[in-house]
């Protein structure tokens, strides 16, 4: 069956990481953390004190990072990210990373580096990409486009429950205000704004369960697989 890219945008804490594993687990298809990239990037930033406002500081900053997902034998489904051959998936979900990586995300220098690996990625298709600029950006032709977004109070939930399992212990109302910070960075910046695209679909995961998220992308993605399989030129706003 013909191969086809997934690229799923929305905003954060919506399930897309998690959704898109699943999904790509199920096709056999590649999973792309894009979001993990750009928290690699604000780690080496933070580690090297990299001025966010000297554009010479970054150029140089991104010659020396390199950054790859690797799966590991006891997680053969959950890749790691690696920046510099080193193993910092922990350490890129901190709350430290993520009150800077939408300062980060919004420099048109990382964006476009980071662009172009994830379009570099993608040549083969056979791929789930999430992030918040998949579909307008990166993949514009991607054959399946979905949005996804869920309440504030629901998705600090969430991410409040995410930091507790890896004991980082914060206010509900500290995740609530760096949802909000982050909406309002990754929506209004100049470069790549966070936005639906217009042929994208959008679902609404406040009041799903991540297994009925998971099932309706499969079925979506079959039927975008099949349609591509009879006719390759078979529009994507055809799917329902």
């Amino acid at each position: 069956m013909k191969k086809i890219i997934i690229a799923i945008d929305g905003y954060s804490a919506c399930g897309k990481s998690t959704t898109a594993k699943a999904v790509a687990a199920a096709l056999g298809y590649t999973y792309i953390d894009s979001g993990a990239m750009y928290r690699a990037v604000t780690l080496y930033f933070m580690r090297h004190q990299v001025d966010l406002e000297d554009e010479e500081a970054i150029s140089h900053a991104l010659q020396n990072i390199e950054i790859e997902f690797r799966s590991l034998p006891e997680y053969p489904c959950k890749a790691q990210t690696y920046l510099n051959g080193h193993n910092v998936e922990e350490e890129i979900r901190s709350m430290e990373v993520s009150r800077l990586v939408s300062q980060v995300s919004k420099i048109p220098q990382v964006r476009r580096f980071l662009v172009a690996q994830q379009q570099k990625m993608g040549k083969k298709k056979g791929i789930v990409m999430d992030g918040r600029d998949i579909g307008t950006v990166v993949f514009p032709e991607a054959e399946l486009k979905l949005f996804l977004t869920a309440d504030l109070e629901e998705r600090a939930r969430r991410r409040q429950a995410e930091l507790l399992a890896k004991d980082q212990v914060v206010s509900l109302e500290e995740v609530k205000e760096n949802l909000r910070t982050r909406d309002l960075i990754d929506t209004t910046r100049s470069e790549s704004p966070l936005r639906k695209a217009e042929d994208a679909i959008e679902i609404d995961t406040t009041h799903i369960t991540f297994d009925e998220q998971v099932e309706m992308v499969l079925r979506k993605a079959y039927h975008k697989m099949m349609c591509y399989q009879v006719a390759p030129c078979c529009p994507t706003k055809s799917q329902a």
